[in-house]
């Protein structure tokens, strides 16, 4: 299922029924065990702004649906959807500098693609015409 409601329609309390909200968690394990694989002198670098950008895709998430109002929500999945953006270039740009082996990156950025779909879903069904792509005419 790729929405972010719960499998079971079971109604949602908080943020920790949210699928996406537990796959960004994932994802966030994840990115911190390839993080800790750069060199010490990425520590304040690369590895912070990894970290930053993981961290960054749960909290947005959750911060987001704890607001009360869809404009908030809307906003802060779209800050998620931006960190999401942030940490798949940073682990393709580390794959390409030889940080990451590409084999180990192929997960979270799976991972990743499945949660920046969910994010889009979900904000679709909060109905915001702002995040949505303008059709030209």
């Amino acid at each position: 299922m790729t929405t972010s409601q719960p499998r079971n329609n079971a109604r949602i309390h908080s943020h920790r029924d949210l699928i996406v909200w537990q796959k960004a968690r994932k994802l966030n394990a994840m990115s911190f065990v390839l993080a800790r694989q750069l060199p010490e002198d990425e520590r304040f670098g690369m590895r912070a702004q990894i970290q930053r950008a993981a961290v960054s895709i749960a909290t947005n998430i959750a911060e987001g649906h704890a607001r009360f109002g869809k404009g908030d929500y809307t906003r802060h999945l779209s800050i998620a959807r931006g960190s999401l953006a942030e940490l798949e270039c940073l682990l393709e740009l580390g794959s390409d500098v030889g940080y990451f082996e590409v084999e180990a990156t192929k997960s979270p950025l799976a991972i990743a693609d499945e949660v920046s779909r969910m994010l889009w879903v979900l904000v679709k069904k909060l109905g915001s015409r702002q995040l949505l792509p303008r059709s030209r005419a």
